[in-house]
């Protein structure tokens, strides 16, 4: 039931933050390889894109890629604080019946990488989905997919099982250091609000609390990572699949620093915190309630 828990709280967060991911998506591909004022902005800032892709895509542009979005939140993050649940449960994060961060963000790392992995095609698709806009305020590579199944037929079909894949390794760095911080930044600022005793015991305000201040911490470590993940897995490939701006994680991190600085790793920081932070504070909200509901009558 942890696996099914995860899941159902990472869709039910998703649904409201679907808009703001896609907002996150252009944002980060704007002005892609290029130095600063060399380039058009289409998205001065989260609710000028919001606006912007409101105005031009239609409403439905704000919910691209979120079949995908959908299903990779029931893959990733069911697996992801599926097995953080079992492993919090068997009392492996705790030392002296208090969590250790060390083991907390090992715990939240190995879960997060597992997820990643699993759910990498359909992250991959869904980055694609909410990249391609009408043609006068497109940004980064446009790809031409009708759909979610319809793009994974193609990438299948043009490159193999392997092609699925593409940018699996940018997705797991992503993940393990957004999950580590996560779990482990969630778990600790939970015991601390609960000692403080702000809130009654058990109330879902301390679950809230502790996930607003997971939410800070989560989109500082991870927004350089989420960069260039989402860079990596819509970039254009040749004929055989291999990515032709960038070879793999650590050229795409060297080229973007390079070219764009520090501020082009931390793109569309504003539009990450609007979407992670929310996603967080909900996602591990709803979890925490689920599992405490069900565990209380069973």
């Amino acid at each position: 039931m942890d696996f099914v828990f995860g899941g159902v709280a990472a869709c039910s967060a998703c649904l409201f933050t679907n808009p703001l991911e896609v907002v996150k998506t252009r944002m980060q591909l704007q002005g892609e390889l290029k130095s600063r004022g060399t380039y058009q902005v289409y998205y001065r800032n989260v609710f000028h894109a919001f606006y912007t892709i409101g105005k031009i895509d239609g409403l439905a542009g704000l919910q691209k890629g979120l079949a995908p979005g959908l299903v990779y939140q029931m893959f990733m993050n069911g697996i992801r604080l599926g097995s953080y649940a079992i492993i919090e449960s068997m009392g492996y994060i705790h030392t002296d019946g208090r969590v250790s961060a060390a083991k907390s963000t090992v715990a939240g790392a190995v879960a997060g990488v597992v997820g990643a992995v699993m759910g990498s095609p359909v992250y991959l698709v869904k980055t694609q989905l909410q990249s391609q806009a009408t043609s006068s305020i497109a940004v980064g590579h446009q790809y031409k997919h009708r759909g979610m199944m319809h793009a994974l037929r193609v990438i299948h079909k043009q490159h193999g099982i392997l092609g699925l894949w593409r940018g699996a390794g940018a997705a797991v760095p992503r993940v393990s250091v957004g999950s580590a911080t996560q779990l482990s930044t969630f778990s600790a600022s939970k015991e601390l609000v609960t000692d403080l005793q702000v809130f009654s015991e058990g109330s879902w305000l301390i679950a809230l609390s502790a996930g607003m201040i997971s939410s800070v911490v989560v989109v500082s470590a991870m927004t350089p990572f989420d960069v260039i993940s989402t860079r990596l897995y819509n970039q254009p490939v040749d004929h055989l699949g291999k990515g032709i701006l960038y070879k793999g994680f650590a050229d795409c991190f060297s080229k973007t620093l390079k070219k764009e600085g520090m501020t082009g790793l931390y793109k569309g920081l504003g539009a990450s915190y609007f979407r992670l932070g929310p996603h967080t504070i909900l996602s591990l909200l709803f979890w925490n309630e689920l599992r405490t509901s069900y565990y209380s009558h069973s």
